[in-house]
């Protein structure tokens, strides 16, 4: 509902800007946010008004799959405007990508605004504030924690990524990511490790780890295994298992996911991704 979204609605005003709340906010069919056809044309609507710069989801779940490929990105491509949001905006941030080429931002949404920024946790407030940089064209550097798992090195590249699962799900469509000579990010929620190894196996098979200058690994919020059907590995395992014949860096635990510590990444921007035994960095790269 409106007043739901009033946190994140004074935040932006404060930055300076103007909102406009769409025409299916407040909807509800099932599970979704109004049916197929008023999420898609609040959608392109916003994707074809000239006086807005930028499109913040409400927030993710599940859904746009179910209209993207009825979606008409022909003035998008001439005017381009950010498309913020994370976990479902993933469909988006990869098929903009992979289609057109066009930066995008991958971070909080409108609820996960803190009700109130003053009193919220210096994570929080850093990483709403990141948004407003990175919608205003600031370039951004991020730091990851030191992590024994993580794998030096130096790579430069475009940056893509989000949900694993959402990016699984797109394999083969005309939404599938190419990670060649890219930064590939990652991050889930709610999946038992099985999944994640069958995940990170879908990457190898696809060719998807074969060809990157980096890989990132947020965060991942493990179902725990049902009792009697430990499996045995554990998130750090599965990955250095998948990239063990490659060479480029990976680092672990970086400040993006289902978290309060989820940082705005410039998708299909240059990054130059940095791992040493003393932690990571990513610098944007004008």
């Amino acid at each position: 509902m409106p007043e739901d979204l009033q946190p994140a609605i004074s935040s932006i005003e404060n930055w300076g800007l103007k909102v406009k709340i769409g025409s299916s906010i407040g909807k509800r069919e099932n599970t979704f946010g109004g049916t197929d056809e008023e999420r898609r044309k609040d959608f392109q609507t916003m994707l074809n008004d000239p006086e807005i710069k930028a499109i913040m989801c409400a927030r993710g779940g599940y859904g746009i799959i179910r209209f993207i490929d009825m979606l008409d990105f022909n003035y998008f491509q001439k005017h381009p405007k950010w498309i913020i949001g994370f976990s479902d905006i993933t469909v988006l941030h990869s098929h903009i990508n992979r289609n057109f080429g066009i930066a995008s931002i991958h971070s909080k949404m409108c609820n996960s605004f803190p009700s109130d920024i003053n009193n919220a946790e210096q994570v929080q407030v850093k990483s709403i504030e990141s948004i407003r940089k990175a919608m205003m064209g600031r370039e951004m550097t991020y730091s990851g924690s030191t992590n024994a798992f993580n794998r030096s090195g130096n790579g430069v590249g475009i940056l893509v990524g989000g949900n694993l699962k959402t990016l699984e799900t797109l394999s083969g469509t005309k939404s599938d990511l190419n990670t060649t000579n890219k930064i590939l990010f990652v991050e889930d929620i709610g999946e038992y490790l099985y999944s994640i190894d069958r995940m990170f196996w879908n990457l190898k098979r696809t060719g998807k780890l074969s060809g990157l200058k980096g890989l990132i690994v947020g965060g991942f919020k493990i179902k725990p295994d049902d009792p009697g059907e430990d499996f045995g590995k554990s998130l750090f395992d599965i990955v250095l298992e998948k990239v063990k014949k490659y060479s480029y860096p990976v680092c672990f635990d970086f400040p993006v996911g289902h978290q309060k510590e989820n940082y705005a990444l410039k998708c299909g921007v240059r990054h130059n991704l940095i791992v040493s035994t003393s932690g990571s960095s990513l610098v944007e790269i004008n």
